[in-house]
């Protein structure tokens, strides 16, 4: 460690370590401020209102929640990942003034990192004076060190920060409930393995993951299926050993603050984000996540806050960066493939770039009051931004990813899956409330002649063949990870997220139907899919979904004359129907035809029947 006083009275304080990890391991570790103040004994902080440049390019104004207050108003983190952050702290009372903190990584030849840590503390009076060095100078190495070093320990084996374990208590009681709960997940069916993880986790992860469960992280660490952990959460909130909650992201930051509802009856979409200082409308198809923790009667979690806008906080931003007016700056940067957006918390609009192989390694980014440029730029992974502020007014430049993590378990998606519709029917939107879901795949069927069997057969044994037809609808369909949204006298509404997955349900409920057991009496199911943006909304007490492209699945239904399957040209063309089509062990037929829909008059639509090679089927062009 190093230690030095500058000429403006600030101590200065220098750290250094030699990790194992490389930067890119080490990275998500020490930038996780929230979890590395924590460690280090840090206090939880609450976030105040008011205050001069509160709010502006992303300041606060925080204090230390102890029973003496300690506020001060917090400039914005800037950084680059994997390689830098830096933050700078103004306190209003207490024994400093100022307190800035600077980390370095730096990859070594051969392996591994350094891990520079430096900090500038500015004395108040007598008391910061006598202070700083027993804080900076013995307390805070000897906390860092312990942690950096466990955090080393684990990033060099490329694990997640999630196996970071720390030592919690159970509440009184828990261990008898948990075990009573893991037989009721076992006799519904639960993987015993995957119930043994999910206890162990509960017991020994620390209240910063389970704060935030979620399934598709911890599926991704244990190297098992998504689903299966998915729907293993959702059998356990049905036990009571979890509590699942639905939380409001922010198009910006992404993140969901106080934002967390235990229903979605509780939530609404028009919501303010206090860390961006922005009013926006939570009904995009990434605006809703539906994550878990534990019951409090298995073990209370608590949300408290170390640090509120630490690198990891906002882990899609690879660049932010705090611009004074006429400002220029150079920054070497590594970005993944894919695409990024260039903004600022000032300007209006914002810039794209794609990073790929023929990508450009160094290119200028002027911050002007004309706005951005209009053509995307293609980057390398390694280049150097040249940053130019040539407004009038501070600037916070963001540098972010467009892809939202694939971790996270969207409204959007949970919503077209069968079990989640078994367990928890009681889950709708407030009225009047409505979030898009993307592109989803819709599908409606209808019993081919069911009122000729009513009149043949007599009521009671159509009505228990009908009902035999949608538990085989239910079982396909929820196999195919898709859910039926409402039926209709003896029709069909479900939903998926890819079309292919509707097609194989479709085939499969079809041929089951035709070739039933026990020389029951053959059924032909007419079928018909669409796909394209939807709005989900609450109908009839009932979540459902509303939009043109809802319609128009509606009415493709009609064309099918049973043990086919229409398609209109969007799903045709999508490449897994594409593959599936042409799968030598499933020989298909695609036969086009044009037809109007009703409610379209002024349109003609290209759909396709798809049936079984050997079928017969008569070609339209018109209806």
């Amino acid at each position: 460690m190093s230690v030095n006083t500058h000429s403006d009275n600030r101590k200065y304080y220098r750290w250094q370590w030699q990790l194992q990890a490389d930067a890119d391991a080490f990275w998500p570790f020490f930038a996780d401020t929230n979890r590395l103040n924590r460690d280090t004994g840090v206090f939880p902080v609450d976030e105040l209102a008011g205050g001069h440049g509160v709010g502006r390019n992303g300041r606060r104004r925080l204090k230390f929640r102890l029973p003496i207050s300690i506020r001060w108003v917090e400039e914005p983190f800037e950084w680059v990942a994997p390689h830098r952050y830096s933050v700078l702290r103004r306190y209003e009372n207490g024994p400093l003034r100022s307190l800035e903190i600077l980390a370095t990584l730096t990859p070594r030849p051969g392996g591994g990192s350094t891990l520079v840590y430096e900090t500038w503390s500015e004395p108040r009076n007598i008391l910061g004076v006598l202070a700083q060095p027993i804080a900076l100078g013995l307390i805070a190495p000897r906390r860092f060190d312990r942690a950096v070093r466990a955090y080393d320990r684990v990033a060099a084996i490329d694990a997640a920060p999630a196996l970071l374990k720390r030592p919690y208590r159970l509440v009184p009681g828990a261990e008898g409930r948990m075990t009573t709960m893991a037989e009721q997940l076992l006799a519904q069916g639960a993987d015993a393995t995957l119930v043994a993880k999910l206890l162990a986790e509960i017991k020994e992860a620390d209240d910063l993951v389970l704060a935030h469960l979620r399934p598709y992280a911890l599926a991704d660490q244990w190297g098992v299926r998504r689903r299966d952990v998915l729907e293993l959460a959702m059998l356990a909130t049905r036990v009571g050993l979890l509590d699942f909650q639905w939380e409001v992201l922010c198009p910006l930051c992404r993140g969901a603050s106080d934002r967390v509802h235990n229903h979605l009856s509780d939530m609404t979409t028009s919501v303010h984000c206090p860390s961006c200082h922005i009013d926006f409308k939570a009904d995009g198809e990434h605006s809703i996540e539906l994550t878990f923790a534990p019951n409090p009667s298995i073990r209370p979690v608590e949300r408290v806050e170390f640090c509120v806008a630490g690198p990891q906080q906002t882990p899609h931003i690879a660049v932010q960066q705090l611009l004074p007016p006429g400002a220029r700056r150079t920054l070497t940067v590594s970005l993944d493939f894919g695409g990024y957006r260039a903004r600022t918390m000032g300007l209006p609009g914002s810039q794209q770039f794609r990073v790929a192989q023929e990508g450009v390694v160094e290119t200028a980014v002027p911050l002007t009051a004309a706005g951005w440029e209009p053509e995307v730029t293609q980057l390398a992974q390694n280049v150097t931004l040249k940053l130019a502020n040539d407004t009038p007014d501070e600037q916070l430049f963001i540098l972010e990813e467009l892809a939202w993590s694939d971790q996270a378990i969207t409204a959007a998606e949970v919503l077209t899956l069968q079990r989640f519709r078994d367990l928890f029917g009681q889950e709708r939107l407030q009225p009047g409330e409505q979030f898009s879901v993307g592109s989803l795949t819709v599908l409606f069927t209808d019993l081919r002649d069911s009122t000729r069997l009513y009149r043949e057969i007599g009521d009671a044994p159509a009505f228990g063949l009908v009902r035999n037809h949608f538990d085989v609808l239910h079982d396909t369909i929820a196999a195919e990870d898709g859910a039926i949204v409402k039926t209709i006298g003896d029709a069909v509404m479900a939903v998926f997220r890819r079309p292919v997955s509707a097609l194989r349900a479709m085939m499969k409920a079809q041929h089951i139907l035709a070739n039933p057991v026990g020389g029951e009496r053959p059924l032909q199911l007419k079928a018909a899919v669409h796909a394209g943006h939807s709005i989900a909304v609450t109908l009839n007490e009932r979540l459902d979904y509303f939009g043109t492209n809802i319609n128009i699945a509606a009415r493709l239904e009609k064309f099918s004359q049973g043990d086919d399957l229409i398609i209109s040209n969007f799903v045709y063309c999508d490449p897994e129907v594409q593959e599936l089509l042409q799968e030598a062990q499933s020989p298909l037929k695609a036969t086009p035809f044009t037809a109007q829909l009703k409610g379209f008059d002024d349109e003609w639509f290209n759909l396709w029947r798809i049936a079984p090679s050997d079928q017969i089927v008569p070609e339209e062009t018109a209806v």
